[in-house]
């Protein structure tokens, strides 16, 4: 069966990036941001509050300590750095979802770090140590370093699918500093594709294999509710849980 997920608890401060609650009614997972490339103690709290009242499960988004750039700028940092960074980013959300009652779902490094954990196998290895010691898969991309060491050295591997990012011919993401609006009917077509025939095309025109096990709707792109809604809709018969992803109330 087949979630959807967002990047969720974007917002800083007095600043709000994108309409969580707006998205959650159309998604199964939410990522939510732990602070060093978004978020901060209240916009946490919410997120996991709303994820909780809309039956959404939630996972670990960390990031490099890029506030400014949004954590889509690489970064040169020990494994040792590395790794207590992102134990520290987690151990924040944790404490959250610990006094509601929730459970980890998840893990999924942002931006610049997503990519170079699927080129470098000493920071996927990172990644799956920490994975492992909390007992919860990693969200990330099929035919990289994300497969072969999150599943040899982890908790599992999610592999996971884009609505809004060009691919590479090697299968690797085209990672923009800002996400433009994605026309929702090409999104979700593109995103059938992927789950029913395992292919997409790339941005030089070829196609090329990959694997969804869960679909990722930014939730910064402009339209981003109108895509998430697309992608529901046209996903329907693959849904993990079918029943009550349009159907949750507000408490």
């Amino acid at each position: 069966m087949i979630n959807i997920n967002s990047d969720m608890g974007e917002g800083f401060g007095i600043y709000k990036l994108s309409d969580d609650e707006a998205l959650m009614p159309y998604i199964t997972e939410a990522n939510v941001a732990c602070g060093f490339h978004a978020s901060d103690p209240n916009h946490m709290k919410r997120t996991v509050e709303l994820a909780k009242q809309y039956g959404v499960k939630v996972g670990a988004h960390f990031s490099l300590p890029d506030l400014q750039g949004f954590g889509r700028r690489k970064m040169h940092l020990s494994q040792g750095e590395l790794h207590n960074m992102i134990v520290y980013q987690i151990g924040a959300l944790k404490g959250f979802l610990d006094m509601l009652d929730m459970p980890l779902n998840h893990l999924k490094p942002h931006g610049a770090l997503y990519g170079m954990a699927a080129s470098d196998p000493d920071i996927a290895e990172t990644i799956a140590r920490i994975a492992h010691h909390y007992q919860v898969p990693v969200f990330g991309l099929s035919g990289t370093y994300h497969e072969t060491i999150y599943s040899a050295h982890g908790a599992g591997f999610i592999p996971e699918f884009f609505t809004d990012l060009d691919y590479d011919q090697d299968g690797h993401l085209v990672i923009t500093q800002t996400h433009d609006a994605t026309d929702p009917v090409y999104a979700a077509k593109r995103v059938l594709k992927a789950v029913e025939h395992g292919k997409v095309t790339a941005n030089n025109g070829q196609e090329i294999p990959v694997v969804a096990q869960t679909i990722c709707v930014h939730s910064d792109t402009p339209n981003a509710v109108d895509i998430a809604k697309a992608v529901n809709e046209l996903l329907q018969p693959h849904l993990s849980r079918q029943s009550d992803v349009c159907t949750a109330e507000k408490e």
